[in-house]
């Protein structure tokens, strides 16, 4: 018998499992628990929006690391994640992008009901937006701050600059249909502070009775009913404390552990694809081939160069900045470094921008963790829409073992071609008169303007991810669809997925704004009754 029941368990305090949280407790007939392996968010850096580097590497972090990747060099790279309330809404750049249109009409194609007109709804629904213009595409009184940076550095308003110079066409609205242009970046801030989803959705909630929030625990399987060839979840297994410990779930479990996380946890379920489940030393339950494929991320390279005046983030921790941040949350500690983007196309022909370009008033090297030395400022170029694939595998079959990364990082030669193109077009945009004064010689590990092939080459061994993997659990009827339309894992009942694994191609954005969407959406699902409870 299970040590404690409920009618939600959910598991992972990230931005979709905060959502949950709330919306399934606002109904004080039903028991919800929300399990976090991290811990309380109780670090003073998640508070200010440029320390969120601090925060890599620490207990706040899951520490991964990719395997080797042949295409980079052979290298391992390191993929930061959120551990903690909030997950990676407490430890990232805060940048509230929701992409593009044809993204969601292009999951519509998967999945009726996720076209753009329809989930819309449930992005404003997430939104409270800071001074929204009348007419604005965003919501105004949802629980997330969406706000503009409170100080902008010179050289970010240079770039602006600089891309009208090269012809790009401005944004009033950055997250409006079409993304295509520039613009300064809206984050999820409030008052020049950072505003994760613990902030929005889980303090408020987390006074309600029937909502349980227990952090320090680890899920180790989800359980089911029937022995091993029952179908419905009935509950997790999970330690804390140094104690196993079991919780019934009397109507749903809901998986919101992220794109690695969450297909890690099917497969230690007995959950995914037979074969390997068997090499690596787990019974198979379900033979579901597409737990873990899919995996997409957006991969980054930067134009970096010595900043020629003395206004860069180098000075954030100065004492004039700490005292302007202390009293009125204003300064370079209010910046979350990534300042400003321009989505563009690297073609005529494609429906939406396939390249992202973000400037830092900084020169933002291994992950923030190295002080550039001396002031710097970059442009990094994003491949919005990889054609490679990647996985997630169990290395063993311990829950305390890190899964096998393998984002299969330019397995497809366009990849590197059209990553270059945007190298190019922040070389261009380095080279403007509204950039110049800023612009001094190029800052290591950037090559400077040299031959396509050398380009590459520095692409191969110094690229890294932007954080964004989704995928590994996707939406879909096909048989390597994960999930269905309603997000319940195919052939079981009881159990649901939603999260950025879900996602059946990655967005023309960033990836945190569709996962509090998908959340929302999830919700509704739920309340809609896509899945009875067994009486």
């Amino acid at each position: 018998m299970p040590d404690e029941r409920y009618d939600y368990v959910i598991v992972g305090a990230g931005p979709a499992g905060c959502v949950l949280a709330d919306r399934l407790s606002r109904d004080p007939g039903r028991r919800v628990l929300l399990l976090e392996a991290g811990g309380p968010d109780k670090a003073r850096e998640i508070r200010v929006p440029a320390a969120f580097s601090r925060l890599f590497t620490t207990a706040y972090d899951w520490n991964y690391h990719t395997s080797k990747q042949t295409r980079l060099g052979d290298r391992e790279l390191y993929w930061p994640r959120g551990k903690t309330l909030g997950g990676s809404t407490s430890i990232n750049a805060q940048m509230w992008v929701r992409g593009h249109r044809a993204d969601y009409d292009g999951w519509a194609g998967e999945c009726e009901g996720w076209s753009y007109d329809e989930v819309l709804p449930y992005f404003q629904r997430v939104e409270r937006r800071h001074r929204a213009a009348a007419g604005s595409v965003y919501g105004t009184d949802g629980p997330l701050w969406i706000s503009e940076l409170r100080t902008v550095n010179p050289a970010t308003r240079a770039f602006l600059a600089a891309c009208a110079e090269v012809g790009l066409s401005p944004l009033a609205e950055l997250n409006q249909p079409d993304n295509t242009g520039y613009s300064p970046t809206p984050v999820t801030q409030r008052r020049g502070r950072r505003w994760s989803a613990a902030d929005a959705y889980l303090r408020p909630a987390a006074k309600r009775a029937n909502l349980t929030v227990r952090t320090g625990a680890l899920v180790e399987r989800v359980d089911f009913a029937g022995g091993s060839d029952g179908t419905r979840a009935t509950g997790v297994t999970y330690r804390h404390g140094g104690a196993e410990r079991q919780a019934g779930a009397d109507r749903e479990v809901l998986l919101c552990a992220g794109a690695v996380n969450t297909p890690q946890l099917l497969m230690l379920s007995g959950i995914g694809p037979a074969d390997h489940l068997r090499d690596v030393g787990v019974e198979p339950r379900h033979d579901l081939p597409g737990v873990g494929a899919n995996l997409q991320d957006h991969l980054a390279a930067a134009v970096a160069m010595y900043c020629t005046r003395p206004v860069t983030m180098l000075a954030a921790e100065s004492l004039g900045q700490l005292t302007r941040f202390l009293l009125n949350r204003t300064g370079m500690l209010s910046s979350n470094v990534a300042e400003a983007v321009a989505f563009i196309h690297s073609g005529p022909d494609l429906p939406g921008p396939d390249l992202e370009l973000i400037f830092a008033p900084s020169a933002y090297l291994d992950h923030g963790q190295t002080p550039p030395p001396d002031h710097g400022i970059s442009i990094g170029a994003v491949l919005l829409q990889p054609e490679s694939r990647g996985r997630i595998t169990l290395a063993s079959p311990d829950p305390a073992e890190p899964p096998v990364i393998d984002p299969g990082y330019l397995t497809v030669e366009a990849d590197l071609r059209r990553l270059i193109d945007g190298l190019r077009v922040a070389e261009r945009l380095f080279a403007t008169e509204a950039l110049r004064p800023y612009t001094g010689a190029p800052m290591d590990p950037y090559p400077g303007v040299v031959d396509d092939e050398t380009l590459a080459e520095s692409v191969r061994q110094h690229a890294e991810t932007l954080y964004h993997p989704v995928g590994t659990c996707r939406m879909g009827s096909g048989d390597d669809a994960v999930v269905d339309c309603d997000l319940t894992v195919r052939g079981l009942t009881g159990l649901r997925v939603a999260d950025a694994s879900v996602m059946p191609r990655i967005n023309r954005g960033h990836t945190m704004a569709p996962t509090y969407m998908i959340a929302e959406r999830a919700a509704d699902l739920m309340a809609r009754g896509t899945v009875a409870p067994d009486d």
